[in-house]
């Protein structure tokens, strides 16, 4: 594997007011002060604006970042981005996220997820154009959802991964078939990282952990699928980072083939906790935490505000990485513990909603 070093690169970083990519930028620009980060997001509606733009707003402090607000299923802007600002870094996690809302609203995952990211390989292909130095590393999102109902546990890169349960899933698959035939074709190192859910502070709202606050909060019934028997690999946000920033500096080598043509240099690791936790753990855990950092009353009954349903389309039991091959490569696995990451979303979580 080849070294990078950010010093003096430019970095181009989509979906940078998500909660990856804002915390990934956050990152990368208190590490690296002669640094030039460039971020765009089209800061859509599928979860609440203000959100993004509390995010946003935290890295309006960095003079090195600078923010266009736009879509990467917008080929033509893309074009213009890579031209104006050649970056040598590219990570990509723009994407529509979530599993539930492909099934009923498939348009946005074809237009984001593979349209999008046929565009940033079509840049990243035209930034050797003229025998310019180009792309170093391109570094993207994929995500634990490409193991579907995959019965081997934990989930290892080596498994066969061609039954995806929702259109999700799917996009995240074929980001890493066209990751993988762009790489041997035009010989671009690209590195794919399957995150396994993510949480966090100011993290997304449509997921697990901070819907069932939301509701707790409001005095609502949360829902627990499939009668409590599922099982995730939560991961927290600054672990999720940390594998991120160590693997774009490390890109996969360039060689050549005895057909003439490159062997692709290209990886997909699993970022995960390597730890799943029962759903019942997960939020009874989180309710302690929540009233620890008094978001809800020291009396509060827990067991009232509870129901146990059937598993939902597109979900799966069990998520849980193996991170052999993270550690074997870049010395790291993510340990935040579930209790330890939880509590600093319910601190953050207090404040923000005061």
């Amino acid at each position: 594997m080849r070294e990078i070093t950010l010093d003096s690169k430019t970095i181009l970083v989509t979906g940078a007011a998500g909660f990856i990519g804002s915390n990934l930028v956050k990152r990368i620009c208190e590490e690296e002060k002669h640094i030039t980060v460039i971020g765009i997001d089209n800061m859509n509606e599928y979860y609440d604006v203000s959100l993004k733009e509390f995010r946003l707003n935290e890295l309006k402090q960095y003079a090195t970042f600078s923010f266009i607000r736009g879509d990467i299923s917008d080929k033509k802007l893309i074009q213009e981005i890579f031209e104006k600002y050649t970056p040598s870094i590219v990570v990509n996690l723009a994407a529509q996220a979530g599993v539930r809302y492909s099934i009923t609203n498939p348009d946005a995952y074809i237009s984001s997820n593979v349209l999008g990211f046929f565009n940033i390989l079509e840049a990243c292909r035209h930034s050797y154009d003229n025998g310019r130095k180009g792309v170093e590393h391109l570094v993207y999102a994929s995500s634990s959802s490409v193991y579907g109902t995959n019965k081997n546990v934990p989930y290892s890169t080596e498994d066969k991964v061609d039954n995806p349960v929702s259109l999700y899933a799917a996009t995240k698959k074929s980001n890493e078939l066209m990751a993988h035939a762009y790489s041997k074709l035009y010989n671009i190192p690209s590195t794919g990282l399957r995150f396994f859910t993510v949480y966090g502070p100011a993290g997304r709202p449509d997921m697990a952990y901070y819907g069932f606050t939301n509701k707790l909060k409001n005095n609502e019934i949360i829902k627990i699928f499939n009668y409590g028997n599922c099982k995730r690999d939560f991961t927290y946000i600054d672990d999720i980072v940390e594998g991120v920033v160590r693997v774009i500096k490390k890109a996969p080598d360039k060689k050549m083939g005895e057909d003439g043509l490159p062997i692709p240099p290209y990886n997909v690791y699993n970022i995960g906790n390597s730890n799943p936790e029962n759903l019942l753990d997960f939020v009874r855990i989180l309710s302690e935490e929540l009233i620890r950092a008094k978001v809800l009353p020291q009396d509060y009954d827990f067991e009232s505000h509870k129901e146990l349903v059937p598993m939902q389309p597109g979900d799966v039991p069990i998520t849980y990485a193996d991170t052999s091959m993270l550690e074997k490569d870049f010395g790291y696995k993510p340990a935040t513990s579930l209790r330890e990451g939880l509590r600093r979303f319910a601190e953050w979580y207090s404040e923000y909603y005061k």
